[in-house]
């Protein structure tokens, strides 16, 4: 039998191609836009047969980690999950990632993959890692080059070479992103989108960076060497992996390398970049139009809507994107991605809130959203998991008052322990050493009131904390 791949999920990037949906703290990856799983989710079962894969390795960032795991429980699946200290791009991200699968095993076949693409064919991909399966055993670097259906100019390209075996070719030139005319000759010449998804053998990678960029390699190395475990995660070396050179492994490696290959597939995929690739994978109506939450259309044609909470209606109007969350809300045309990227940057100088985080901020024990503020209160809906509490902590400018709406609580204050069922409250006075915690099998909810005269998240001092933050 064939040696099994181990899955390598890169999912530390922050998408904010996809605002105001996608944002800096949760982005595209972890969202439901074409079901009930994430593609980050959908990305892990594809490489959950286990006659094929091995336990994957999830190389992401400390922002990220929680919902890496409550993500993966979702689905009932189980990794190991590398943190990175900082980003440095998706070449140091790949050499670690690879030099870890080396220490679980000196001859692993490593396939790279990003958690935000979208694949409808599975089993046709699964078919097409089996292609280059014996390629990479054989010291080659293998891509995966889609099938063009269209002249796309958001992707870049790769002209394939001679046979190397099977359907495998070696890569005789990548291109870059080309205008829509260099794009129709690019498909005329039987040349195929770059997906940016790998296989190697780890030690192969690991040769071919080091011929470029040995003291990158080097770095990366150690700070895997040197990796220490905090709460089930891999926490990289931060001084040795901060010290790698930030670049793309298509610049670091791929570009250079006299090892490249390409499998030709075709498996309905995609890498999400814009809300118009959104609307490309959606169900649409007969006038075109695709709808994620309530949407009503009258002679629309060709529109996107996805919406958090607000009916969103359109009259007369065609080739629309239309995004409503709860803080913000995007009305863009269906081809500008790039005009996309230019608003996001814009926004990031006049108001960098919307494009950082949600109304609704995620915890590793739950979420809460504020829903009314003023110069004296904020009142908070706090919603905490089963088994999951919050930090032991105090504050010195406000007083809090829960109200449980939902399961049950058990509260600390000070040297007090209550438990507040649905419809009763309790008071925690400025000052007070507290806890909030959830006992129960459903979800705990509730409507927190503060008052006092500063709200910052950084009145928060955690006296003990469950997930070890400051």
């Amino acid at each position: 039998m064939n040696r099994r791949i181990i899955p390598l999920i890169m999912c530390g990037g922050a998408g904010t191609r996809l605002w105001p949906a996608s944002r800096e703290v949760h982005p595209k990856q972890f969202l439901s836009l074409f079901g009930a799983r994430s593609t980050f989710q959908d990305t892990l079962l594809r490489v959950s047969d286990a006659d094929l894969f091995e336990r994957p390795v999830i190389i992401t960032n400390n922002a990220y980690r929680f919902m890496v795991l409550e993500q993966l429980a979702e689905i009932a699946l189980e990794a190991d999950v590398l943190l990175e200290p900082m980003r440095r791009d998706s070449g140091p991200a790949i050499a670690a990632g690879a030099a870890f699968a080396e220490v679980r095993d000196k001859d692993a076949i490593v396939l790279a993959l990003a958690a935000d693409h979208v694949v409808s064919d599975t089993p046709a991909f699964r078919a097409a890692c089996r292609e280059g399966l014996a390629a990479a055993e054989a010291g080659h670097i293998v891509t995966f080059g889609v099938q063009p259906e269209r002249a796309a100019t958001e992707y870049g390209y790769i002209n394939p070479g001679e046979v190397i075996s099977g359907k495998v070719r070696a890569v005789a030139k990548f291109v870059e992103k080309p205008d829509p005319a260099t794009a129709a000759g690019y498909v005329e010449a039987g040349y195929l989108w770059n997906s940016g998804n790998f296989m190697f053998r780890a030690a192969v990678l690991t040769d071919e960076y080091r011929k470029v960029d040995a003291e990158s390699v080097q770095a990366v190395t150690d700070a895997v060497t040197k990796a220490g475990a905090d709460l089930g995660f891999v926490k990289l070396d931060e001084a040795a992996f901060g010290s790698a050179k930030s670049i793309s492994i298509d610049y670091a490696v791929m570009e250079k390398t006299a090892r490249a290959a390409v499998v030709p597939v075709a498996c309905g995929w995609s890498d999400v970049g814009s809300w118009h690739a959104v609307w490309e994978l959606s169900g649409k109506d007969g006038e075109g139009n695709a709808a994620r939450g309530v949407a009503v259309f009258e002679d629309s044609r060709n529109c996107n809507v996805s919406t958090d909470r607000a009916l969103v209606a359109l009259e007369g109007v065609d080739d629309l994107v239309v995004v409503a969350t709860q803080d913000a809300v995007l009305v863009s045309r269906q081809q500008d991605a790039n005009g996309l990227k230019r608003l996001v940057a814009k926004l990031k100088t006049v108001a960098p809130q919307v494009t950082e985080d949600h109304i609704r901020v995620h915890r590793p024990w739950g979420s809460y959203q504020s829903v009314d503020n003023g110069d004296r209160h904020q009142v908070k809906r706090i919603i905490v998991k089963p088994g999951g509490r919050l930090s032991l902590q105090k504050h010195h400018h406000r007083a809090e008052h829960w109200v449980v709406v939902r399961g049950t609580a058990q509260v600390t204050v000070n040297e007090l322990i209550k438990t507040v069922h649905e419809n009763e409250s309790i008071y925690i006075p400025i000052g007070a050493v507290h806890r909030l915690e959830n006992p129960g099998k459903i979800q705990l909810e509730l409507i927190e009131v503060q008052t006092g005269s500063y709200f910052g998240e950084d009145d928060i001092i955690r006296i003990e904390d469950d997930y070890k933050r400051s």
